[in-house]
């Protein structure tokens, strides 16, 4: 079973807390703050392998969480970096951030992954909290406070697989797709005379010659109303996006009260109704079952049809593999002539990408009043702010006014009308508001 689509949820590991200690060692007159900092936690990334052909595992596991960093200790002792978390994924993998709530202005995020070993970071580690020693001046020799880990970043995914071929083959059901596909390659598709005997793309390996090989899929479930979702269409509609050439493979029998050229303008139809580039790509027209009588009457209408439309037209059997090899070899000098295609993530710079939304400003901050006596502030720097702070802490929380005072957000908040004892929420965290900590 071909599993293509799959939503998971991703949580990069949080960052570890600082530590608040202080020194205490025999013969030693004056101590002093020695709290060692937390470790980061550990990233998550996508990874193409290229062993995988699926999505299935991710039918039976949804939520992925990389490990988060360990605490600092006394004697400036740091954290334990938390783990990085590699999730492999097939070839063609495309993923999409889900729409965040919370964060109606955030910029969706996506990605293509298309290359064995490619990868890409999609969940930034929390960085690890300072410990006490970072805090110390001439002023303030015995801070007591230490910085809470980061959180790791989280978000939902939704993936897709969109197979990698060098062909396509489209085309009405019973057409002969399957068929050609058996006679060029050693796929072993379901073949019957049947409408929809193919219920999921199949993919076969053409071997020209000990150089010359490419990958061919059968694109099942195209009808009329394809590209609106009748029959099995819009699930493997987008298959075809990747293929480089398309192989329209046509019934020249007719038999069914069918006919080859409604047939053909149909499905051309269809490809340009979903996506109107794949209609524009590159096609060769198939006519097959040329050893059926019925199709030997059709074939001067078919040819003067697709010479008059200046096509490139083979005739073949895919069951008696006439014609078939002929074909191929065209099929493959077609290929050496079209440009690869191109990812939409590059990664010719060495570097593994990091997946991150589009941000302005950094210090950027919205208040909005939720309901009486209850307001919201969204910036991403001072959520983070807040997540690091250890709110039980007077010291930090002395901090944390000097920084609302520096950002003018206390100055904000007031001109919201914000009073003493309101709740102010920062991402996740809600203080009651007071003038001074």
């Amino acid at each position: 079973m071909l599993y293509d689509r799959a939503k998971i949820f991703i949580k990069a590991g949080d960052g570890g807390n600082g530590s608040a200690s202080f020194r205490r060692e025999k013969f030693v007159p004056y101590g002093g703050p020695d709290g060692g900092d937390g470790g980061r936690g550990g990233s998550v990334y996508l990874q193409v392998d290229q062993s995988l052909n699926t999505l299935l595992p991710f039918k039976f596991k949804t939520h992925y969480k990389a490990e988060s960093g360990g605490n600092g200790g006394k004697r400036q002792m740091h954290g334990k970096a938390g783990e990085d978390l590699y999730i492999k994924v097939p070839p063609g993998t495309m993923f999409f951030t889900e729409p965040n709530p919370d964060e109606p202005d955030e910029v969706p995020l996506q990605g293509d992954l298309t290359t064995h070993g490619q990868s890409i970071m999609i969940a930034r580690s929390g960085r690890g909290g300072l410990g006490n020693t970072h805090f110390k001046t001439s002023t303030h020799q015995s801070p007591k406070m230490a910085q809470k880990g980061e959180p790791g970043e989280e978000r939902w995914f939704r993936l897709e697989l969109k197979m990698i071929a060098d062909v396509g083959l489209v085309g009405f059901p019973n057409a002969g797709k399957s068929s050609l596909l058996t006679a060029v390659t050693a796929a072993t598709p379901k073949i019957g005379d049947y409408p929809f005997t193919t219920l999921e793309p199949n993919l076969g390996v053409v071997q020209i010659d000990i150089d010359t090989a490419f990958v061919m899929a059968d694109i099942p479930g195209l009808i009329e109303g394809a590209s609106q979702g009748v029959g099995l269409g819009h699930e493997f509609l987008r298959h075809v996006e990747r293929n480089r050439l398309l192989l329209h493979v046509i019934d020249g029998s007719g038999l069914g009260d069918r006919d080859p050229i409604k047939d053909y303008e149909q499905i051309n139809h269809e490809l340009a109704e979903y996506r109107p580039e794949l209609a524009e790509k590159t096609q060769i027209v198939v006519i097959n079952k040329i050893d059926m009588l019925e199709t030997q009457e059709n074939l001067p209408r078919l040819r003067k049809y697709f010479r008059g439309k200046d096509l490139e037209f083979y005739e073949i059997s895919a069951i008696g593999m006439l014609g078939t090899d002929a074909l191929m070899k065209k099929v493959a000098a077609k290929l050496a002539a079209l440009p690869p295609p191109t990812p939409l993530v590059s990664t010719e710079s060495g570097e593994t990408p990091i997946l991150k939304p589009a941000i302005l400003d950094q210090d950027a901050f919205q208040i909005q009043k939720i309901d009486e006596g209850h307001f919201r502030v969204r910036g991403k720097r001072i959520e983070r702010v807040i997540a690091m702070t250890d709110t039980d802490n007077e010291e930090a929380m002395e901090r944390l006014q000097i920084v609302f005072d520096r950002t003018g957000i206390s100055r904000a908040l007031e001109k919201a009308g914000v009073k003493e004892g309101d709740m102010v929420q920062f991402g996740r965290v809600e203080l009651e508001w007071q003038e001074q900590w």
